[in-house]
């Protein structure tokens, strides 16, 4: 299912970046911390990454950032990159995990969640920042600031809602070798 880009893939690629916007402009949470919110489009980012792979999640995350931006105005595109960046990770980090077998072990839960941590940190806490500095000529001091935030705000938030939704998932689908012949 990860590997081909499917009918299904397309559509979810538009669905997964339409409910992206819907959570990006109506279910963020302030920091008090400028322009940084602790999102729930990540951990939904997430599920998606885990169902559908990589480039899925990748154009999932630009797209819907990019079109969460239009609704605000114009588009910020050193971290609507980092979005795609982020959904590509998260792809990478659920590799292994197929949910569809109904079944996310706790050593798959800790891998996935070691990977997003870490992916999170190089891309908001470097990445967006670096961008934000070279495209915008942002104040260095700020950005990496909320470079910080937005990295330590969007691990917690895919560590603990990411999870739950990725748990609750698997949870729907038949375990294999649970049907039996009567």
């Amino acid at each position: 299912m990860k590997k081909d880009f499917s009918v299904k893939t397309i559509v979810a690629i538009g669905i997964g970046s339409a409910v992206f916007v819907i959570l990006g402009r109506f279910a963020s949470i302030p920091t008090g911390v400028p322009n940084t919110n602790i999102e729930t489009t990540y951990p939904f980012l997430a599920l998606m990454a885990a169902l559908f792979g990589p480039l899925p999640a990748a154009l999932i995350g630009f797209i819907g950032h990019t079109l969460k931006d239009l609704t605000y105005g114009s588009p910020w595109w050193s971290w609507i990159i980092c979005s795609g960046i982020v959904g590509w990770i998260l792809g990478f980090a659920a590799r292994k995990i197929d949910l569809t077998s109904g079944e996310f072990s706790t050593k798959e839960m800790i891998r996935f969640n070691v990977v997003q941590i870490v992916g999170n940190a190089i891309v908001w806490g470097f990445i967006a920042p670096t961008l934000d500095v070279l495209i915008y000529s942002e104040p260095a001091n700020k950005v990496y600031f909320q470079g910080l935030i937005s990295a330590t705000a969007n691990s917690i938030a895919i560590g603990v809602i990411g999870t739950l939704l990725m748990k609750a998932y698997a949870s729907t689908q038949t375990k294999k070798g649970s049907l039996k012949k009567d």
